[in-house]
C-alpha cells in the first residue's frame, strides 16, 4: 500500500471534501509501514474498504420557528465502520456541518472507538442547523423533526447517536421523546447522553474534559512531570471545555484562559469554581460569546476580541472546540509563550502544520483520538449499564474512565515508541486503533 496513491485516487473522486481528506491522509501516513508488513491485509484490500463509509443517510428536515415560518434544513447519518461494534458516534448541529466533516468525524470516530477497549463501530451525523439565537421551542421542534426522519435508522445493537458540538443533554432529551413516541418503546439505549433520572450515565457531561486531563496526566507522568501548577489555555466554553476546565482544577492545574468565536477571555489568577458553573450557563444561552464571561466576571475575566485562547502565556494548551482551529502560525505563537504541551481535545482540533511544528519542535502532542476518547467510552459504559438495566455510581464510572485513558496511553507507547525512547503519540494512536479494525474486518470476510 501507497498511501500517496491511495490519496490521489480519493482526492479525484471526492475533490471538495477537505477535512475529510485531510483526516484519512493522516491515519495512511502513520500506518503505511505497519500495513506493509502485513500482506495479508493488501489482499483483503483493507484499507480501500476502510476509508469509504457503509452507508450515508441524507434527509431534509421541515420545521416550524417561532414566527410561524417553515425552515428546512439538512440532515445526516454517516454509518462508516462496524467492524468491532454498532455504529457509535455523535450528532452535531451547527451550521458548517457538511457531508465531508461528517465522513471525516466518522473516520475518526471508528479509530477512537477502537481505542477505547469497548465494543463500538464509528458512526457521525447532524443537520446544518444553527441553534444559535433559537429558543426552546425551536430547538425542541428541529430536534423531534430530525428524530423522525432518523429513527428507523438507528438501535441499541445497530447504531447508537449520542451528542456532539450543538447537542448537549436537552437535545438528546427531545430526540429521545420523539423517538420513543414513534418506536413505541421505552429503550434508553438507543441514545446516550441522556438525562440521569432517565438511563444517563453519572458523569458523562464531564467525561470527554475529565478523561482528557487524565490522559494528559499520563503523558506527563511518562516524562517525570506532573499537571499539578501548570496553567493551561482552554478554546470554547462548551461541555468539553467545562469538563477539562472543571477537572485541571481539581488536579491543581491553574486555567488562564478559554475563548469563543468572538476573542478571548484571559483569567490571570485562573479560573474559579464560580466560573466553571458559568460557562453551562453561557453555552445553555445559544449566543456563543465568551465575552458573557468578562461581563460576569469583571476585573478576573479580561476579554480581549478577535483574539484566540494562544495568545495567552500558558505551558499547556488544549483545543477544545471545532476542527482545525488551531494553525500553524497559532502553535509558534504558543510556542513563543513557552507553552510545551498540546493536547488535542476537540476532533483534529489542529491542522497538519501546526501538528509538524509541534512535533519538530520539542512541543509534546497528543491526537484527539486517543485524548478525547473518554467521551465515547462513557456512552460506551452508559450502553452497558441501559442494557443491563442498571446504574452505576459516579465513583465507580470515573475509576473505570480512569482505567480506560490509561489503557489508551498505553497502547499509543506501544506503537509511537521512537527509537530515541520518546513517543510519537499521531502514530502510536492511529496503528493502534487502525490495527484492531483492519484484524477484525479480515476475520469478518470481504464484505
Amino acid at each position: 500500500m501507497k498511501a500517496q496513491d491511495i490519496m490521489a485516487r480519493l482526492q479525484a473522486k471526492y475533490p471538495g471534501e477537505v477535512e475529510y481528506l485531510q483526516a484519512v491522509q493522516e491515519v495512511l501516513e502513520s500506518v503505511e509501514e505497519t500495513y506493509n508488513q502485513h500482506p495479508e491485509f493488501e489482499k483483503a484490500r483493507i484499507v480501500e474498504r476502510m476509508v469509504e463509509p457503509d452507508r450515508i443517510f441524507t434527509f431534509r428536515v421541515t420545521w416550524v420557528d417561532d414566527s410561524g415560518e417553515v425552515r428546512t434544513n439538512t440532515g445526516y447519518r454517516v454509518q462508516f465502520n462496524s467492524a468491532i461494534g454498532p455504529y457509535k458516534g455523535g450528532l452535531r448541529f451547527h451550521r458548517a456541518v457538511t457531508p465531508s466533516m461528517l465522513k471525516f468525524l466518522g473516520f475518526e470516530q471508528t479509530f477512537k472507538n477502537a481505542l477505547t477497549t469497548l465494543p463500538m463501530g464509528g458512526a457521525k451525523g447532524g443537520s446544518d442547523f444553527d441553534p444559535v439565537g433559537k429558543s426552546n421551542d425551536e430547538i425542541m421542534r428541529f430536534c423531534q423533526a430530525f428524530m423522525y426522519e432518523l429513527w428507523q435508522c438507528i438501535g441499541p445493537d445497530q447504531d447508537i447517536p449520542a451528542g456532539d458540538v450543538g447537542v448537549g443533554g436537552r437535545e438528546i432529551g427531545y430526540m429521545y421523546g420523539m423517538y420513543k413516541k414513534l418506536a413505541r418503546e421505552y429503550n434508553t439505549g438507543v441514545l446516550t447522553g441522556k438525562g440521569s433520572t432517565w438511563g444517563g450515565s453519572i458523569l458523562r457531561p464531564e467525561a470527554t474534559g475529565f478523561g482528557a486531563l487524565y490522559f494528559a496526566q499520563n503523558m506527563l507522568h511518562k516524562i517525570g512531570k506532573d499537571i499539578k501548577g501548570l496553567t493551561l489555555a482552554i478554546s470554547g466554553f462548551g461541555n468539553v471545555a467545562w469538563g477539562a476546565s472543571k477537572k485541571a482544577v481539581e488536579l491543581g492545574a491553574k486555567v488562564v484562559a478559554i475563548s469563543g468565536p468572538d476573542g478571548v477571555c484571559a483569567i490571570p489568577d485562573g479560573i474559579t469554581p464560580e466560573m466553571i458553573d458559568y460557562m453551562l450557563e453561557m453555552r445553555a444561552s445559544n449566543r456563543n460569546r465568551v465575552e458573557d464571561m468578562a461581563t460576569k466576571f469583571p476585573g478576573k475575566a479580561i476579554f480581549t476580541p478577535g483574539k484566540k485562547a494562544w495568545s495567552v502565556k500558558c505551558d499547556i494548551a488544549l483545543p477544545c472546540a471545532f476542527q482545525n482551529e488551531l494553525s500553524e502560525d497559532d502553535a509558534k505563537e504558543l510556542k513563543a509563550n513557552g507553552c510545551w504541551c498540546c493536547c488535542e481535545v476537540s476532533n483534529m482540533g489542529c491542522q497538519p502544520g501546526a501538528i509538524h511544528f509541534f512535533q519538530n519542535n520539542g512541543v509534546l502532542f497528543a491526537p484527539g483520538k486517543a485524548v478525547n476518547a473518554g467521551g465515547v467510552a462513557t456512552s460506551g459504559l452508559e450502553m452497558t449499564q441501559n442494557a443491563s438495566h442498571i446504574s452505576w455510581s459516579g465513583e465507580e464510572v470515573d475509576q473505570k474512565l480512569h482505567f480506560i485513558m490509561k489503557s489508551i496511553h498505553e497502547q499509543c507507547v506501544k506503537f509511537g515508541t521512537r527509537p530515541d525512547g520518546s513517543v510519537d503519540y499521531v502514530k502510536g494512536a492511529n496503528v493502534a486503533g487502525f490495527m484492531k479494525v483492519a484484524q477484525a474486518m479480515l476475520e469478518q470476510g470481504i464484505v
